[in-house]
C-alpha cells in the first residue's frame, strides 16, 4: 500500500514541523530508512551515492566547479544531511503507508518518554503547515468531552488559522465565521479546492450563510435549504497563470487613466484568453468534469475583496455558463476559456474604476473561481430552474405604506437568475415585498401583464449555448411547476390553474408566481433565512438563490431554496425622516414624483447633468450613444467634489441604448442621484432597478435612483429649467460636436442666484421632490416657469 496525494502531503508537513525539532526528526528519519533498507525497497549503498550525486549537482547549480576546494566541510556535511532527508521522505511517502510513519513516529515518542498528544499541541499553528494544524484540530474533536474541553481554546485557534488561510483574511467576517463554520465544513473546502490560495468572497459567503441556516433555521427551513455542488480554485493559481503566460506587464493597468484602461481591455482580453493553465491543474478540471458529467454549470468570480462589508463588487466580475455538452476535450477548453475570461476581468476598466472609488486600488486583489453545477432541470431541449432571484433583507423602496422595510424583498424570475440581477432592457421580474407578498405595486390587470417577465434565460442542450427567449416558447403544458408559475388572463383578471390547458390557452399564461407565494411556504422561508443571517451578520444582508419544486404529499409541493450567495449590505442605513415642503412656488419645484420613492434626502446640489430625451434618441446608435456615455464618465471625474444630479431618458445602465443611457457604475459614481424620465417617446415605462447590481452598486454610493413617469397627473417637470438654462458642458469637458445635442449641464444658479437644489424622499408618503432651496434673504428667481 503507497501513499495517496493526501497521505505524502500530510508526511511532509508534519516533517517539516518536526524540523523544530532536530533530534527528534533526525531519529524518525533513521527509523525511516531502516524500515526501506530492511524491506529491501533501497540498497544502503546505492542510497548513499544517489544521495552524494545529487548534493553535487546542487553545488553545481550554485557555481561550485571544484566542490572538494570550494566549500568547508561543515557545509558539505550539512548539504548531505538535507539531500538525505529529503530522498528519505521521497522514498517513504511512495512505498510505505501513513500508518507505517504514525507507527515510527510513536516508537521513538515512547522511547523518549515524550507524549504524543503533547508534541502534537506544542506547534505553533500560526507558523505550521496547513495539514499539520488539521491533524491537530480532527485530533481534538474525536476526544471525548471530558478531555476536550481543556482544548476549546487551542481548537478555535486552528479554526481561525484555518479560515484565514483558506477562505478570507477579513477581520469582520472571521469573527462571525469563527462561531459558526464546523471544521467538517473546512475539512470539506479542502477536499474540493484546486490550487493553493484562499477561496474569495464569493464562495465564503455561500459557505457561512449555509451553516448559519442550518444551525438557526427551524425545521422546514432547514429541510428546504440546498447548495449546488461547488468546487473551489484557489487565488494564487491567477499569479501561476499570468506567470507562465507572461501576463504580469497588465498588472498596472489599475493606475492607469480610464481611456487607457477601456482602450487597452480588448488587448487584455485576447491576452488572457490565449492563455495556458499548468498541467497538473488540468489533470484536476479534468477530473471535476468526470465527476460532474453533462450537468450545466456556472464558473464564477470569486475575489478576494468580493461580497465583503461595503464593497460587494456585483457585477464587476465575470460569471460563465457553461452548458457542458460537449466532448470532455471540448468542455475542458471551455472550463479553462471561462477561468480566463475571469481572470482577465480583474483588469476590468469597471472593475478597476469601482476599487478606485472605493479607496481599495492599491489592494492585491487576487481572483478565486467558483465553480457549481447549475440548479435546474431539463424541459425540452433547454435547461433551467423553476424560479430564481435576489433577496435583501431591509426594503428600502416601499410601494405601499403597508410593507414593512425590515422584511425584506425579492426580485423573482422563471429561468435563469440573470434576468434578476442583470437589468435587462425589455422585461420586468415579480417584485416581492416579503411583508405582504402578494401586494403588487400595481393591481390593474393591464399592469400586472404589461409587467410581467416576457422571456426566459435557458441553456440550450441542443446547441450546446445560452438563449434568451420568449416564455411561450418553452413553456409546456405538462410542466410539474406550470400551476405555480402562471396563472391565465380572463379578459381582466387573473386565474389560477384549476384543468389543463386547452389549445389556445398558451398564449394567455402570464408569469405571476403568485400560487408559489400562496400555496408554499416560499416567501415565509425567504423571509426567515434574510432575518436570520441578517442578525448573524450583524448587518443587512442580500443572497442570490434558486428554486426547485417537487411533488409532495396530498397534492402539494416540495420547497427546495438553494442558496448561492450571500454578502452583507453594511452600506444600507435609513435615512432620517425630513418633510416635505409645502406651499412652493411652482417655479421653485424642479421636478416630484410618485413612483417607488425611498426614504432620504440629497443637499446643496449645485449642477444637474440632464440628457434631453429628443436630442438623445436623435444620436446614431450605438457609436454616438457610447460617445455619450463615455463623455459623462469624463464629466463625472471633472465634477468630483461637486453635488450633481443626472437626469435623463428611460434607464440609465440599460445594456440596450434604445431604452436608455449605456453608462456603467464607473461613469456616475461621483453623482447623488440618477433620474429616469419616462412617458410616451421618451423613454420605457419607468421599472425599479430594486436587486440589480447596479442597484447595489448606487445603495454602496448613496446616489439615489428615482424615476418620474411624464404622462402621472402627480408628476411634475420643470421645462423651464431643464431647456432654458445656459448648457456649460463644454467649461468642464471636451465632447464631440455631434453629441453636443445629447447632453446639458446645468448650474443652478443660472435659475436661482446664490442657491442650490434639495432633493427630499419621504417613503410614507410615497413621494420625491427637487426644489429651490429657500434662504433666509429670498434670492429672486426667473419669472413664472413652465411646468409639465
Amino acid at each position: 500500500m503507497t501513499f495517496t496525494a493526501t497521505s505524502s502531503d500530510r508526511l511532509l508537513s508534519i516533517m517539516l514541523t518536526l524540523g523544530q525539532f532536530p533530534i527528534l526528526s533526525n531519529r524518525i528519519r533513521i527509523r525511516m530508512r531502516r524500515e526501506l533498507f530492511s524491506r529491501g525497497i533501497l540498497n544502503q549503498a546505492g542510497f548513499e551515492a544517489e544521495v552524494r550525486e545529487k548534493a553535487m549537482l546542487s553545488q553545481r547549480r550554485e557555481g561550485l566547479h571544484n566542490p572538494v576546494y570550494e566549500e568547508p566541510n561543515d557545509i558539505w556535511e550539512t548539504r548531505l544531511n538535507k539531500v538525505r532527508d529529503q530522498l528519505t521522505d521521497l522514498y517513504f511517502s511512495q512505498h510505505l503507508s501513513y500508518p507505517h510513519f504514525e507507527q515510527i513516529v510513536n516508537d521513538v515518542l515512547k522511547e523518549r518518554g515524550i507524549d504524543k498528544e503533547e508534541q502534537m499541541f506544542s506547534i505553533n499553528p500560526e507558523l505550521a503547515p496547513i495539514e499539520l494544524v488539521f491533524e491537530q484540530a480532527m485530533a481534538i474533536e474525536k476526544m471525548p468531552a471530558e478531555d476536550r474541553t481543556r482544548l476549546e481554546a487551542r481548537l478555535q485557534e486552528a479554526k481561525v488559522v484555518l479560515i484565514r488561510t483558506m477562505i478570507s483574511d477579513q477581520l469582520r467576517y472571521i469573527n462571525i465565521a469563527k462561531e459558526w463554520l464546523k471544521l467538517e465544513d473546512l475539512i470539506e473546502i479542502r477536499r474540493r479546492k484546486i490550487g493553493t490560495g484562499r477561496i474569495g468572497g464569493k464562495a465564503a459567503g455561500m459557505l457561512l450563510a449555509a451553516r448559519v441556516i442550518k444551525e438557526r433555521g427551524g425545521n422546514e427551513l432547514r429541510r428546504s435549504l440546498r447548495t449546488p455542488e461547488s468546487y473551489y480554485v484557489g487565488s494564487d493559481l491567477l499569479y501561476t497563470f499570468m506567470a507562465i503566460n507572461n501576463l504580469f506587464h497588465w498588472n498596472d493597468q489599475k493606475y492607469k487613466t480610464e481611456t487607457e484602461m477601456r482602450e487597452e481591455y480588448p488587448q487584455v482580453l485576447a491576452e488572457f484568453l490565449a492563455g495556458d493553465f499548468p498541467p497538473d491543474i488540468l489533470d484536476k478540471l479534468t477530473s471535476l468534469l468526470v465527476s460532474v458529467g453533462n450537468t450545466p454549470l456556472i464558473v464564477r468570480s470569486s475575489s478576494l475583496l468580493e461580497d465583503n462589508f461595503g464593497t460587494s463588487f456585483a457585477g464587476k466580475y465575470e460569471s460563465v455558463f457553461l452548458p457542458n455538452q460537449g466532448t470532455l476535450q471540448e468542455n475542458l477548453r471551455a472550463l479553462t476559456q471561462a477561468i480566463s475570461r475571469v481572470y482577465a476581468s480583474t483588469l476590468n476598466p469597471n472593475a478597476l474604476l469601482y476599487r478606485r472609488s472605493k479607496g481599495l486600488q492599491d489592494y492585491d486583489e487576487r481572483m478565486a473561481i467558483l465553480i457549481q453545477t447549475v440548479v435546474g432541470e431539463p424541459l425540452g431541449d433547454y435547461y433551467l430552474p423553476h424560479g430564481a432571484g435576489v433577496a435583501f433583507s431591509r426594503n428600502m423602496y416601499r410601494w405601499s405604506q403597508q410593507i414593512k422595510a425590515d422584511d425584506g424583498f425579492l426580485r423573482l424570475v422563471w429561468g435563469l437568475g440573470t434576468r434578476a440581477v442583470d437589468r435587462v432592457g425589455n422585461d420586468y421580474p415579480r417584485l416581492v415585498a416579503l411583508s405582504h407578498p402578494l401586494l403588487r405595486p400595481s393591481t390593474s390587470a393591464k399592469n400586472i401583464r404589461r409587467y410581467s417577465q416576457q422571456f426566459v434565460d435557458v441553456i440550450d442542450l441542443k446547441s450546446n449555448c445560452m438563449r434568451t427567449l420568449p416564455i411561450q416558447d418553452v413553456l409546456q403544458t405538462n410542466y410539474y411547476p406550470l400551476r405555480y408559475l402562471v396563472q391565465l388572463d380572463e379578459e381582466g383578471y387573473f386565474v389560477s390553474l384549476r384543468s389543463r390547458l386547452v389549445e389556445g390557452d398558451q398564449k394567455r399564461l402570464v408569469l405571476t408566481f403568485e400560487d408559489l407565494l400562496r400555496r408554499t411556504y416560499f416567501g415565509r422561508h425567504m423571509r426567515d433565512m434574510l432575518h436570520l443571517l441578517e442578525e448573524s451578520y450583524q448587518a443587512p444582508v442580500d443572497l442570490e438563490f434558486a428554486v426547485q419544486l417537487e411533488p409532495g404529499e396530498n397534492g402539494g409541493a416540495l420547497l427546495n431554496i438553494y442558496l448561492l450567495q450571500c454578502r452583507p449590505q453594511s452600506h444600507l442605513e435609513r435615512s432620517e425622516q425630513v418633510p416635505l415642503p409645502v406651499d412652493l412656488p411652482k417655479k421653485n419645484i424642479i421636478f416630484s414624483t410618485q413612483f417607488v420613492v425611498p426614504q432620504g434626502r440629497v443637499d446643496g446640489i449645485k449642477y444637474v447633468l440632464f440628457i434631453p430625451p429628443e436630442g438623445y434618441f436623435d444620436l446614431n446608435p450605438p457609436t454616438d450613444r457610447v460617445k455619450l456615455a463615455r463623455a459623462i464618465g469624463r464629466l463625472n471625474a471633472a465634477l468630483k467634489g461637486q453635488t450633481f444630479i443626472c437626469v435623463g431618458p428611460g434607464r440609465w445602465g440599460s445594456s440596450n441604448s434604445d431604452l436608455g443611457v449605456p453608462i456603467d457604475y464607473g461613469d456616475i459614481y461621483n453623482s447623488r442621484s440618477l433620474v429616469e424620465l419616462a412617458g410616451q417617446g421618451i423613454g420605457p415605462a419607468p421599472e425599479p432597478s430594486l436587486g440589480t447590481h447596479f442597484f447595489q452598486d448606487l445603495m454602496e454610493s448613496k446616489i439615489y435612483p428615482l424615476a418620474i413617469y411624464l404622462e402621472e397627473e402627480t408628476s411634475i417637470f420643470n421645462r423651464d429649467f431643464f431647456y432654458k438654462t445656459p448648457n456649460h458642458i463644454q467649461d468642464k469637458i471636451t465632447v464631440e460636436p455631434e453629441i453636443l445635442k445629447a447632453i446639458r449641464l446645468i448650474q443652478v444658479e443660472d435659475y436661482a442666484p446664490g442657491q442650490s437644489i434639495r432633493i427630499v424622499m419621504d417613503d410614507s408618503e410615497g413621494k420625491a421632490m427637487a426644489f429651490i432651496e429657500s434662504k433666509k434673504k429670498e434670492m429672486p428667481v426667473q419669472p413664472e416657469a413652465e411646468i409639465s
